[in-house]
């Protein structure tokens, strides 16, 4: 596989977050304030109607009540996988594809890079799946940083040493979503096999489904990590920064799925269904 150049490759993460960072909380909320600031002696009333916006937007997003609701409406999509259920039979994949979520870096305990929190939570649920089904795992992530050891060598790492999970099949080249479906198809279809359980944060997975179907996978989602509370009570009305973070991957999310689904082809038949593998090749989603 022929490989991007590095400085090319840190330029093109670099400009693709901080687009990104204009688009979600805070920095596009800090932005419509300043609009408003800007504004304040010309037009007074768009001024303070930017900055009410600004001000009422940013109070909402970093109210614990509004940020998991507005995830919960993610993960809705992807109900619990059960696989010792009566018809778990139905929903049988033929492998488990396990999506990167992440490096903990330079971690004095470990002496070294290794996954980070939301990764291990997926983890930590791909070795349960793994017990449930004996299907064998393929991880995916790659070095979006640059960073020496990519993320699927972290997870194969923890599965098989931590969870002794054994890893099948260890993907290494992908930045990102549409990448960790393209190549991971390129290995699975070598081994005949188009039919999978993939693993992933539960408001992350209508985003994977969608990739991953395009590529060509037949997917029985296997999501994790939901969004809960054990119970509502007024701290979940009182803004803090843990929930404004919760609204930000919500917006991530959001603007991924528009995206994806801008650049797509229409939605797919069983007929087109086939041939889904090549719209890496067509064009019919990227990035």
């Amino acid at each position: 596989m022929m490989r991007v150049p590095f400085c090319t490759h840190i330029m093109s993460w670099f400009i693709t977050n901080l687009i990104s960072a204009f688009l979600l909380p805070p920095l596009n909320l800090l932005l419509l304030a300043l609009a408003g600031l800007l504004l304040w002696q010309k037009r007074p009333r768009v001024a303070r109607a930017l900055l009410a916006s600004a001000f009422t937007l940013l109070w909402l997003l970093s109210t614990p009540f509004v940020a998991e609701s507005l995830l919960q409406s993610l993960e809705g999509a992807a109900p619990a996988l059960d696989t010792r259920s009566p018809n778990a039979h139905v929903q049988a994949a033929d492998a488990i594809v396990v999506l990167g979520g992440g490096t903990y870096f330079h971690a004095p305990e470990y002496a070294g890079d290794t996954v980070s929190s939301a990764t291990l939570q997926r983890l930590r649920f791909a070795a349960k799946l793994y017990r449930d089904t004996a299907k064998p795992v393929l991880v995916t992530g790659g070095k979006p940083l640059g960073n020496s050891r990519s993320e699927a060598q972290q997870m194969q790492q923890v599965l098989e040493q931590e969870f002794r999970v054994p890893v099948h099949w260890t993907e290494d080249e992908s930045d990102n979503t549409f990448e960790n479906a393209r190549f991971s198809y390129k290995l699975l279809q070598q081994a005949g096999i188009k039919r999978i359980y993939l693993v992933t944060h539960a408001w992350h997975m209508p985003r994977a489904t969608l990739v991953f179907q395009a590529a060509g996978f037949a997917v029985v989602p296997a999501p994790t990590a939901y969004t809960t509370r054990y119970q509502a009570d007024l701290m979940a009305f009182v803004p803090n920064a843990s929930a404004l973070r919760d609204s930000q991957v919500f917006m991530h999310e959001l603007i991924g799925l528009l995206w994806y689904r801008l650049k797509s082809c229409p939605p797919l038949t069983r007929k087109h269904h086939e041939s889904t593998h090549q719209m890496g090749r067509t064009g019919c989603i990227s990035g």
